[in-house]
């Protein structure tokens, strides 16, 4: 299936790494080029050669908005164009609320959902020139269900999806489609990190395992590989949709 990725351009987030250098991968395998952005120069560097010749790697805090402008400009600037925006980040640190200060509450935010909003508002001007913008949001299944000890996650990734859902309605007349996916247990540092927050973390692994009917952890190319789909031509009526890449981890209805 042709998806209509070659000679778009993408921004992707947190691409230096896990789901992000997945989804980073993904679009450049369709012939899209690909500006990967992430804190760490040196992994970014090691990352922007594993994504392919022609990747642009900047290297930043997503959460600064002066940094934020510069991947916009230096994107357009190489390109001529902007398709495609990726907003993906780390998410907030673990913890229950007794273990959550208040000041974590107004970094979670910033990290999880103003980030996102401020690169959307620097992106939009050419993701409307575009003609077939696409903006996919990164969270967590914790949108749908909340995971214990992520109650940062669990309270503030529910309104990236509210946020999303409303941009969805206002930029479907310019043939721009907002979509959000919900990672479940994926093979990535961070499940291993929440892991190790249990007293036997093996015996968590094999818990959260025994949990998902696929039988097994996904893989970060799993997620670049929905991704890439709801970015192509041929998912331009998909819109303001949540999509769980889970194993069929959640169990709800919706």
């Amino acid at each position: 299936m042709d998806l209509g990725l070659s000679g778009t351009a993408a921004i992707v987030g947190g691409a230096s790494s896990g789901i992000g250098l997945g989804i980073a991968k993904a679009l450049a395998a369709e012939g899209c080029a690909v500006t990967a952005v992430a804190r760490g120069q040196e992994r970014l560097a090691r990352a922007a050669a594993e994504i392919g010749e022609g990747t642009i790697a900047v290297a930043g805090d997503v959460r600064d908005t002066d940094f934020q402008g510069r991947v916009v400009d230096e994107t357009v600037a190489a390109r001529g164009r902007l398709d495609i925006l990726v907003n993906n980040a780390g998410g907030p640190p673990a913890g229950t609320f007794d273990e959550t200060p208040d000041e974590a509450w107004a970094a979670a935010f910033e990290l999880s959902m103003n980030a996102g909003v401020r690169m959307t508002r620097l992106a939009l001007p050419h993701l409307r020139a575009s003609g077939r913008g696409r903006i996919v949001n990164i969270t967590s299944s914790s949108v749908r269900e909340p995971i214990p000890h992520l109650i940062l996650s669990n309270a503030i990734r529910p309104g990236v999806v509210g946020w999303a859902k409303t941009l969805a309605q206002e930029l479907g007349p310019d043939g721009i489609t907002v979509n959000t996916i919900a990672p479940g247990k994926i093979d990535t540092p961070r499940v291993r990190e929440l892991w190790g927050r249990f007293p036997d973390p093996a015996a968590a692994e094999r818990a959260d395992i025994e949990r998902v009917p696929a039988g097994r952890l996904g893989h970060p190319d799993e997620i670049g590989t929905a991704v890439a789909f709801l970015c192509s031509t041929r998912a331009a009526y998909i819109s303001g949709t949540v999509l769980p890449v889970d194993g069929g981890l959640l169990r709800g209805l919706w």
